[in-house]
């Protein structure tokens, strides 16, 4: 039987692994024994389309608790760990991984796949995006709050229109592209608010629904749009406005806004973003595999991007305790010079 093992037992990995179950795949989910803990009695999967459905994993294992656990080798290889564990865990996934292994990069920003790539030159790399919020209400229940297909590389091969095959279904859509680097940036041009997010300290809704907080956003965006246009890349629509017409959008009035950009406020109240999580839980962020991208190809190409760097800056204090979440938006404004 083809052997899907997802490393990473987060939210996004928990909740993979789980689809993979309920749709009767063979799956082993690795991770840390504390988050195992929580799903060994069951998984709860729900949506904001108020699907739900509930599974047994039946392979959880913790290697770094029983190095010496006798595990199958991965057809499928999904690592479902963040941008900052790439590193230790392409150690870790030596003994999992075949010539004939597919792995499968599920992370956000840009670049991770590159280190898997450089450290498994012989084996299929396919990147995957995962557009949508996962949360975790209480031990066991990942819930999807946000709209959103998993995007997976579509290759030469077939293996992309496979996985959707298998994977599809009400509580995980699933689509394929072949376009995987534009949309990536199309991604990240959205995954920009997560820094406000993490600073501001507030759900994703009510932080989208304050215009001195979408300022913030849209002023990134132009930053990253400027970086986009002098790599001559062009962006993909992932959302119901353009690439270029987001920033607009993003500026206009509170009440304005929540007119026009309807589809965006279709998340759950509830939801947070994962920089958010991390700064909660005291770990390294992602945002050098985010702003920081902006910041480092603005200094490539000698395009400005003053925003970015200060949000950078500003995580980066905040891992460091030298600063704490919890801001206005007229304040964000004023720290981040915004006019």
């Amino acid at each position: 039987m083809v052997q899907h093992i997802v490393f990473g037992a987060g939210l996004i990995g928990s909740y993979l692994g789980a689809i993979m179950q309920l749709q009767g795949l063979s799956v082993t989910l690795i991770g840390r024994q504390n988050m195992l803990d929580k799903l060994k009695d069951g998984i709860t999967l729900t949506d904001y389309h108020q699907h739900r459905q509930q599974v047994r994993m039946t392979g959880l294992y913790d290697i770094y608790r029983s190095p010496n656990a006798i595990l199958p080798t991965a057809d499928f290889l999904w690592l479902t760990v963040k941008c900052t564990g790439i590193q230790h865990a392409l150690i870790d996934i030596q003994l999992l991984v075949t010539p004939q292994t597919v792995i499968l990069c599920c992370q956000n920003g840009l670049g991770s796949d590159q280190q898997v790539k450089q450290a498994f030159p012989n084996n299929a790399v396919l990147r995957v995006m995962v557009p949508f919020n996962v949360v975790q209400f209480e031990n066991g229940h990942f819930h999807r709050g946000s709209e959103g297909a998993l995007t997976i590389e579509h290759d030469e091969s077939t293996i992309a229109n496979e996985l959707q095959a298998l994977l599809a279904c009400e509580l995980l859509p699933v689509r394929c592209d072949s376009d995987m680097h534009n949309l990536l940036w199309a991604k990240l041009q959205l995954n920009l608010g997560n820094a406000v997010n993490a600073i501001a300290d507030i759900p994703v809704k009510a932080m989208l629904r304050q215009r001195n907080f979408r300022r913030v956003i849209a002023t990134m965006m132009e930053e990253l749009l400027a970086v986009v246009r002098a790599q001559d890349i062009k962006l993909p629509r992932i959302t119901a406005v353009s690439a270029d017409k987001l920033p607009m959008i993003l500026r206009l009035p509170d009440w304005l806004f929540v007119l026009v950009a309807n589809k965006m406020l279709a998340i759950d109240p509830d939801v947070r973003t994962s920089m958010w999580w991390d700064l909660h839980q005291h770990k390294q962020t992602e945002i050098d595999y985010l702003n920081g991208e902006i910041v480092k190809w603005g200094v490539k190409l000698a395009i400005p991007t003053p925003v970015n760097s200060a949000v950078v800056q500003w995580i980066k204090a905040i891992e460091s305790e030298d600063m704490v979440q919890g801001v206005s938006g007229q304040d964000m404004l004023v720290r981040l010079n915004i006019g």
